[in-house]
């Protein structure tokens, strides 16, 4: 039995490819080169984000390759595509089905594409690996560097203007919204950038700078700018960021909730 019948979600992307071809012909074509013509996921989206990063400098085929190398050596990376895709199917409410996520979310695409510069940064290829990181920001609008160190089942929503610098470090069950920055201060070397602990929400535009550790479950708000330790869950908000209280809820990333309830406070 091949890959295709026994990954359930590669399965179902299928299915919904198939019935989104029948009822829009325009698309057919397309919908058949990304997903129907492929046997398994790995190479769907292997083929998808070479068609997006392709330039003259790299082509559509040997980009292709690369990433095909890369998500099918690493089991870490073939875990992770999938949890990644379930993290946005389960906590978008605009989100309608897997396909709709390998197609056309730009947050998924430029987060496995980070996946694949960060196995090949790991390999000792950092100048391909910086060449990647530059292509997924000039085209998806996200600069993640390819050395920070990101775990599974993220949901980068929008993701536009998402910045994580390069000793950053992302636990699983994380949920960041756009134009959110983990950075450096501008003045720290070594390890300069915040640790994200899981179950972590990081709201629309908010910014955590320098060595700082967000706990496990803490919420941040819209907009906030971090530069101290947020104790876990426990929700930050304001410029600088000040803890209001303890969050509503045990895994935020999951819920998803962005109020700031009298109760927090």
């Amino acid at each position: 039995m091949t890959e295709e019948y026994t990954d359930p979600i590669w399965q179902t992307i299928r299915e919904e490819v198939e019935r989104d071809a029948e009822q829009e012909p325009v698309l057919a074509s397309f919908l058949y080169d990304v997903v129907l013509s492929n046997s398994t996921l790995e190479n769907a989206l292997s083929d998808h984000l070479a068609g997006k990063l392709e330039s003259p400098t790299i082509r559509a085929l040997t980009l292709r390759d690369l990433f095909h190398e890369a998500f099918s050596n690493d089991s870490t990376i073939r875990r992770a595509l999938r949890e990644d895709i379930s993290a946005v199917c389960d906590r978008d409410p605009a989100c309608s089905g897997y396909s709709k996520i390998l197609l056309y979310y730009k947050g998924y695409h430029g987060l496995q594409s980070y996946r694949a510069a960060h196995y090949y940064w790991n390999a000792g290829r950092k100048s391909l690996a910086l060449y990647l990181q530059s292509r997924m920001s000039e085209v998806f609008g996200m600069d993640i560097h390819p050395a920070a160190r990101i775990g599974c089942g993220i949901l980068m929503d929008h993701a536009t203007s998402i910045v994580i610098g390069e000793t950053a470090i992302v636990e699983d069950n994380v949920s960041m919204l756009h134009e959110v920055t983990l950075g450096g201060t501008g003045k720290e070397t070594g390890d300069r950038h915040p640790i994200v602990r899981k179950d972590v929400l990081i709201a629309a535009g908010a910014k955590i700078f320098g060595n700082v550790e967000i706990g496990e479950g803490a919420k941040i708000g819209g907009g906030a700018v971090v530069l101290n330790d947020v104790p876990p869950h426990t929700t930050a908000v304001g410029v600088p960021a000040v803890i209001v209280g303890h969050t509503l809820h045990e895994h935020p990333a999951l819920e998803m909730d962005h109020r700031i309830d009298e109760t927090e406070e």
